[in-house]
This record gives C-alpha cells, structure tokens and sequence, in this order.
C-alpha cells in the first residue's frame, strides 16, 4: 500500500539523517527558516483559503484561531526554525560514562528515536515546528495534519521539504499526508515496523480512539484543564494579572487556564475587581455556590464545569478552604497539564510545586508560560501529559532515544 511505502521510505532517509553531522541539519534548517521567510505572500494565500472555508463550515472561533496565520505567525515560526537550529546537538551526547568492574567502558549515548509520526488538528505552525525538531535530533517525520488546514500544510510542507533536501537532508525524510481520510491515522498507527513513536495531537477523544488502534507507541498530546490557585498570601494585583493572562490572552490553547481556584481569605478583596477585568474581556464565568455569593451575576458551574476543557472565553471559578482543598480539586480534575499557584507565602509554594501532579507546576507564573518557545527549546513537538517516555514540553532532546556502546580490549564472559 501507498502508506506502507511512505513509511518504509521515511526509515530509510531517517537511518542516513541520523548518520549525517549537526553542521548540515541546522544548516538545512536554516536553509528552511529562509525559505519560510521568503515565500510569506504564497503561504498567507494558502492559509486564507483554509481560514475562508472554516468560517463556511461554522467551525468554532477557537478552532479558527488557531489555523489563522498572519505575517507575525509566518515570522514566529521562521525565527523558531533558527532556534531549533541553534541549539547544541543531542545526537551522541553522553548521558552518563563509567567502568564496568570487568575493566571495559560503557557509555550511555543519546541516538534520534527513527521515524515519528505526527497526527495533530488545525494549527499549521505545528508542520514547521515538528519537521525542524525531527531534522535538528535526527529523525524523519511523517506529518498527518487536519483537513481544515490541507492548503496551509501542503505550502509550508512543500517549501520546507525542497530547503532541506537541497542542503543535503535525504528525499522523504519530511513527508505530509495530503489524503485526510481518517482511516490513514490508524494505518499509520499500526505500521511498528517503520514508525518507532506517533504523536497524537488533538481532541482528547481523538487521542484515546488512536492509543485503542495503535501497535505503535502513542505519545498523547491530551487536553489542558489548566488551574490557577490564589493562595491566601497572593498579591492579589499579581494574581489578577496571571489569572486573566492565563485564561484570555489566547483561550483556543492547551495551556489556557480552564478553572480558578480561590482561597477563602482572598475572595472578598480579590474576586470584585477580578470579576470586573473578566467581563471587561469578555470571559464567561461559571462559579460554586460562595462565588456566586460575591459576584451574583455570573452561571452557576454545573459538576462538568470542573473538568472541561472550554478552549474559549469561559473560566470555572471556585473558592477552597485550604492549599490541600486545592490541591485535592486539581489532582481530582485536573489533565495532568499545567498548574500553578499565585502566592507569596514560599512553604505553600514548595507543596504547591511538589504535590501537584501535572507535567508543570508552576510559582507566580500564568500557565501560558509552558510552551517549547518560551522555555528556550525554539518550539516543542507536544506538551504530554504522559509520565513515559517523555513528559511535559517536547523538544529535541525527548525526540531521542539511549543505547548503549561498550569499549574494551578482548574481555570475554566467565
């Protein structure tokens, strides 16, 4: 089948990239970061007939934000290809060395994982992003986006694979899917002999549904149910900020905050003027019974509200007695994303950060802030909200996998 060859073919340009040195693939990054650059007008083109299409089928604001590109997103994701580009190599770093008690050495070395395979929903960023930290550690990729994002996918796949290969990176080492019949994710997800890792970005529904099929591993870039707590000794000026950052600088994220959580002894003071600023920015708010109290106004949250990921201007507000109250609720019904705790009091901090059980816990910090980007990786192939094999933001070095090499002079087993 025409999939199997697209697979077999993305091993065999996966095992000569591995082979070739970190001059050439961030050379041939660079070569791409330019490309992209150059060819703005062509992909801004593409991405308006993806964009005109979705506003057709009525797909939500979110959905439509995130496939949305302007001459700032074309630019962010060139200077993200740099980046990548820019970064020390992982291929053949020694993670640990030592000797064995028979007199040889063994290292422990760093080698790219073979060929990964990307399912991800509507942002196209993500085909650039992924193919660069795919070439930058070694790997091929194969790229299966959304079919509201085929003409965005198609241009960014084609400048991007015509850059690398004339700077010397192998033919069929980037492909893109362009066929988006559904039943291509489950192939691809059964291929084990061609395909070492699938990573699955998208609906949380559309994750499970692919871990179910898959005889490949599945790495599940699951949903976000993101919270801020403001602990009892917040700086509340502090916490507004972080809380309205969190939820309404971009809500269409997997890093959005979807819930708030409020110490009893904050609420009067904070919640007022915190209510105030949401409404000013347009977020719905669903709060408990004692929210509701301070601000009348707002929904009442329903049992569902606590674990729903909104990815739109609707926040879940509700009041707790106690860090370990907080700590329960979000351990309760939390994704395992991003958390964080707006305090100045360092003890809750430290439980706050050690007790919380997500990929990141964050201090004084908006959850936006967990992204590849921002933590100086120049992007990241994922968030996963799994505890193997890699955790939490995804970049080159957790597109690597170990080996072993022994170094002796003749020792033979006893």
């Amino acid at each position: 089948p025409k999939l199997e060859k697209t697979a077999r073919t993305a091993r065999e340009a996966g095992l000569k990239l591995s082979q070739l040195s970190d001059a050439v693939r961030s050379g041939a990054l660079l070569k791409a970061a330019e490309s992209i650059f150059q060819n703005e007008s062509r992909i801004l083109a593409a991405n308006a007939k993806d964009v005109t299409l979705a506003k057709k089928k009525k797909l939500s604001t979110a959905l439509i934000d995130r496939l949305t590109l302007d001459s700032k997103r074309v630019h962010a994701m060139s200077r993200a290809v740099r980046e990548i580009a820019a970064q020390s190599d992982p291929v053949g770093s020694v993670v640990e060395e030592w000797t064995a008690t028979a007199g040889f050495k063994i290292k422990k070395v760093r080698v790219p994982l073979g060929v990964v395979a990307m399912i991800y929903e509507s942002r196209p960023n993500v085909t650039v992003e992924s193919a660069a930290l795919c070439i930058k550690s070694g790997n091929a990729v194969i790229l299966r986006g959304g079919s509201e994002s085929i003409h965005s996918n198609s241009i960014l796949s084609d400048i991007f694979s015509e850059a690398v290969t004339s700077a010397g990176v192998p033919k069929g080492a980037v492909t893109l899917i362009r066929d988006t019949d559904r039943k291509n994710i489950y192939e691809l997800s059964r291929m084990d002999r061609w395909i070492a890792l699938l990573i699955a970005r998208g609906s949380e529904e559309m994750v499970r549904h692919i871990q179910q099929q898959a005889t490949v591993p599945v790495l599940g870039h699951g949903k976000g149910v993101c919270h801020v707590y403001v602990d009892r000794a917040a700086d509340l000026r502090m916490a507004e900020e972080i809380a309205l950052n969190a939820k309404a600088q971009r809500p269409g994220v997997c890093n959005a905050a979807e819930t708030l959580l409020v110490h009893r002894d904050a609420a009067e003071k904070f919640l007022p003027s915190m209510g105030a600023r949401f409404e000013q920015a347009g977020v719905e708010l669903r709060g408990d019974p004692a929210v509701r109290k301070i601000l009348p106004k707002i929904k009442s949250a329903s049992g569902k509200d606590w674990s729903a990921e909104y990815l739109d201007l609707i926040l879940s507000v509700k009041i707790v007695d106690s860090l370990e109250q907080a700590l329960e609720h979000i351990n309760k019904y939390g994704s395992g994303h991003t958390e964080t705790i707006v305090t100045e009091d360092k003890d809750a901090a430290d439980h706050f950060l050690r007790a919380v059980d997500s990929s990141a816990a964050f201090h004084n910090l908006s959850t936006r802030m967990h992204d590849g980007g921002v933590f100086g990786l120049g992007a990241e192939i994922g968030i996963s909200t799994q505890k193997i094999h890699a955790r939490g933001t995804m970049g080159i070095r957790e597109l690597t996998t170990t080996k072993y090499i022994g170094l002796g002079q003749g020792q033979i087993r006893q």
